[in-house]
């Protein structure tokens, strides 16, 4: 029974980021921009790079073209040609 319940758990593993040789600055006023809106300075942080994470649009539509560029061309045939070439060989 207990082992039908682990099957169906899903783990979740989160990624770590260590980022070095920030201005004390910039740490600052992450820290502020933290505070203004409530949250730990982790949690803002966690928010600006899943903003930052997002494809724009035109991301997006460059994607869309280099997964075009890796698919080969069909051929263009007009069907009635390959209906009577079928017609043909019986």
């Amino acid at each position: 029974m207990i082992s039908k319940m682990l099957s169906r758990v899903t783990v979740r593993v989160m990624a770590q980021v260590i980022v070095r040789n920030l201005d004390d600055e910039v740490v600052s006023s992450l820290k502020f921009k933290a505070e203004l809106h409530g949250h730990s300075l982790e949690q803002e942080l966690r928010e600006i790079l899943k903003r930052a994470a997002e494809l724009t649009t035109e991301e997006k539509l460059a994607l869309v073209d280099r997964i075009r560029a890796m698919t080969p061309k069909r051929l263009e045939t007009d069907s009635a040609d390959l209906i009577r070439e079928d017609r043909d060989t019986r």
